[in-house]
Formats: structure tokens, sequence, C-alpha cells
């Protein structure tokens, strides 16, 4: 078979050589067919014809008409949905073979009869015009500190023209994740750009309770820094594409980092995300140059932050508790009946009363959690101890499993007191210390003794008393011996230092 090659070899030795003959040998092919390609002035390549034809039978060509029916009418039907209904209605005519050959068919019917595809448009980014952000979970990397599960979201904040990002550790997808991420990445860039973009933040508005109240708490927002808003679609992600591509390349850095380090375990919160910062500068060292072009032209920083927090005014009711966020949390008995407000945090919430901060408590992930501190009911419960066994929010009262198990033994060695001599315990412990009561307990399980409260009671007080101060006298210096020492190391007279 004759290559363009020797086709190329022949015409330039055509014009060489005294004859074709010649011309043709070197060139290693027929005379005839050497004539043939110098009158035609082509290479092999591009005699080639297309193949238009079938080599085999068409096994779908009395079905077809009905395939292209159905694909007309519903254009989300998938290949396998269309074959297994042809071998519903036609037994015996497709055997399972013969699924890859009509997904191919299929395809290529779609390609020139089908609807057109959604088109994709490149953007061009320019510098200090565009930000992004959203939140990605991180759950599925197995991080865990002190060996605990540490099930976690990422704010997620991304320049689109440089790609320089940072990342902050929340819990929810809530306004005050959202505020505390925003201006968190923002004070460590160092400027504003000139628009922000997200999702729908849907989530964000469903915790927030109300997209009245979440959008005009987002404006503020993007208000004090000089921030244009701007939103993608509905269902779109990909017009939120920057960062959602930096979701997938930073957890996947993650993930290698965490191989390296060797382990996934950290001994605290404050270290993993330190972990996290260091990764972040890493991955931005390698934009510094686009980076830079952006700061130049970011626009400045307020005087000062915003609050990252949502504030409510809510009654204490008539057990010492208050609802927030389809969650209970538990304050002062002194205060039931008063109105106060509650500064709601990412991760935190603080109770004022009269312009005073007078609890800050954490922030319950979820809803339908509860919060109760005993030391707020325990002086009404020593009261009311009837209503211990039934108390609703009881399983917060056992500070630790050692105060479950003071609890358990006492209902079982004298059940109807076992209640008002474990809230002794408890009383004990908000009065005293919880730690040496836990201690105590600690104690009494180790040498199997009988727990209540006396015996506790003792433990403390035996353990909580100080030695005496022994008094410490200091003898008066005499400065007449620095001056015996001085004089051994004189310089013996007329002699001068080196």
């Amino acid at each position: 078979m004759v290559t363009d090659h020797q086709v190329r070899r022949y015409f330039a030795l055509s014009k060489q050589e005294k004859t074709q003959s010649l011309a043709a040998l070197k060139a290693g092919m027929d005379r005839k067919t050497a004539r043939k390609y110098l009158r035609l002035g082509k290479l092999p390549s591009e005699l080639h014809s297309e193949r238009t034809w079938r080599t085999r039978e068409d096994s779908f060509a009395d079905v077809w008409g009905e395939v292209a029916a159905l694909l007309e009418v519903n254009w989300g039907l998938e290949a396998k949905t269309v074959f297994n209904h042809l071998q519903r209605k036609y037994p015996g005519n497709f055997c399972d073979g013969q699924l890859r050959s009509f997904q191919r068919r299929i395809k290529q019917w779609r390609a020139l009869n089908g609807p057109g595809k959604e088109v994709f448009f490149a953007q061009d980014h320019y510098p200090g015009e565009l930000c992004q952000s959203d939140f990605t979970d991180l759950k599925d990397l197995g991080v865990t500190i002190n060996k605990a599960p540490f099930p976690h979201l990422l704010y997620h904040f991304v320049l689109t023209y440089s790609n320089w990002e940072h990342g902050s550790v929340c819990f929810s997808e809530s306004f005050e994740s959202l505020s505390e991420g925003l201006q968190k990445a923002l004070w460590e860039l160092g400027g504003v750009p000139k628009a922000h973009q997200s999702d729908r933040l849907s989530a964000a508005v469903q915790n927030t309770g109300s997209r009245r109240e979440f959008t005009q708490a987002y404006r503020e927002l993007l208000g004090h820094y000089g921030l244009e808003g701007r939103k993608i679609n509905a269902r779109k992600p990909h017009e939120n594409g920057d960062v959602e591509q930096r979701h997938y390349r930073f957890q996947r850095a993650l993930d290698q980092s965490l191989m390296l380090r060797g382990r996934r375990d950290f001994e605290s919160r404050e270290a993993y995300e330190r972990f996290l910062k260091q990764l972040f500068s890493q991955l931005n060292a390698g934009r510094r140059m686009r980076f830079e072009e952006e700061q130049r032209v970011l626009g400045s920083l307020p005087l000062k932050r915003l609050d990252a927090f949502k504030r409510l005014h809510i009654r204490v009711g008539a057990g010492s508790t208050i609802p927030v966020k389809h969650n209970v949390y538990s304050v002062h008995s002194r205060l039931i009946g008063e109105w106060i407000t509650v500064r709601l945090y990412a991760e935190y919430l603080e109770v004022w009363y009269a312009q005073r901060l007078v609890e800050r408590l954490p922030r319950l992930r979820g809803e339908g959690q509860h919060h109760i501190q005993y030391r707020h009911i325990i002086d009404w419960l020593m009261r009311k101890p009837g209503a211990f066994a039934n108390y609703r929010y009881r399983s917060d009262l056992f500070p630790t499993h050692r105060f479950r198990i003071a609890y358990d033994d006492l209902k079982a060695r004298r059940p109807a007191g076992a209640d008002k001599e474990y809230l002794r315990i408890l009383h004990l412990a908000a009065r005293e210390n919880e730690m040496a009561v836990d201690a105590a307990l600690e104690q009494l399980i180790a040498a199997e003794k009988p727990l209540d409260s006396r015996a506790v009671e003792a433990i403390v007080k035996s353990e909580g008393q100080l030695p005496d101060v022994k008094a410490v006298k200091v003898d008066c210096v005499d400065i007449n011996h620095y001056d015996s020492l001085l004089s051994e190391f004189a310089l013996p007279a007329g002699e001068g230092a080196p």
C-alpha cells in the first residue's frame, strides 16, 4: 500500500530525475501508480472516502421508528429504560449483549436529531472585580478531635481572578456563619472587591426563619463593606464555578495533607484550624503575582467589623428556660418572667439583661436540642425534689458519667429517697466545686463504698483544706560581702586593663 511519504518523495524526485520511471523506482512504487498520483496531484490520505454503508444488519431497524417517537416526546428517557421496554414488548428479540450498541445508536440519534444542549460560556475575570463564597461539607475526611468525630463545614471564600482563597470552620449554613466567615476573609485579604457572588443561600434563609429578615441582614452586611451582591440562578451551581471548583481541589489537597501528616486526629480544634491556615497559605503562595494585581485595585476596609450576631428579644419562661432557634437553653431562675436580649453568634449565644452580659452559652447544633445548666435551677429542685423524676430535661442534670453512676446506685439501694439524695450531691457540686465532687465520686466508686451526699461532702471538705502557710524568713544581705569580693579581683596599682 502506497503511503503519503512515498508519494511526497516521488513528487520531489520527479523534478530531479531524468525519467518518471526512475523517480517511481526510487520512491518504491509502480510506474503506473506513480503516474496516477502525479495526474491527480493528491496524497493517498486525501483520496480516502468515508464509509457510509453498514457492515452488518441493523438489529433495531424494525423498531427504530417507535424508539424515535418515544425519544421525541420524552427527551429525558435513558437508553437502558427504552431497551428494557423493548425487551418486555418483544420477548426474545433483543438480548442483554445488545444494550451497548443500542446506547451508542441513541447517542448518535440525539447528536443529530435531539434538542440543543446547554452552552457554557467561558468568562474573563478582572482583578478586584468579584469574589465568590459557599459552604462545603468536610465530614467525609474523617477529622477527629481527641479521638472524637468532628463533623463540620467550611465557609469557603475565593477571588475569581487570582483564586486566592480563605476558609473558616463552621457547623451550619446560617447567616451568622456567613457573616463571620465573610468578614474574616475580607480582613485577612486586607481589602474589598467590588462584588460578592453566592448561591441562593436557601439553607441560610431556612436557618434564619424569615427570608425578609435574612435579606435585610445580608444587605446590611454587604452595605457595611460596600459590596455589590450577586446571586446565581436556582440549581445552577456551575454559575458559581470558581468556588465550586475550589471546593473539590481544596478537599483533595486537604485529604493529601492529612495523609502526609500520618493521622487525622488533632489535640484541639485550635490545632486543626492552624493546620488549615497553613494549608491555605501554601495554596495561596503560588498565586502571588495575580494576587498582587488584585491587591492594588481592592477597595478599603471599613473602620471596624460588623457585629456577626443576630439580636433576639425573648421572655424567660416559668421553667427558667428560653427557646432559641428550636432549641431550649436555661438561664438563672432570677430572670423568670423578664424580657432578655439574646445575641446569637455562629457558635455561642450571649444573654443580656439591663445592658449587662449575664450568661454566655454554647450554641446547640441542629434542632430539638436542649442545654440545661443545673446551677440555674438546683435551688428550686431542692425545694421540689419530686419534680426531678419526670423532668423533661433530666438528662442534662448529670454533669459527668460518675454523677449518673451515683444516681443509679442510690436508686438501687434506696429507691424512695434516691432523688432527694442525688439532688444533695448536685447541690454540693453547685455550691462547692464540680470537679472536686466528681473526684470524690470516683474515689468512692473505686473503693466500692456507698455513694451518698455525706460521704461525698466529707471527702470534698477534707481535700479542700489547705495546709497552714509556713513563715519564710529571709536574712538581710550584708553589702560588705560584695565589697570584699571586688577587692579580691582588684588590679595592682599601675596596671591598666588590657
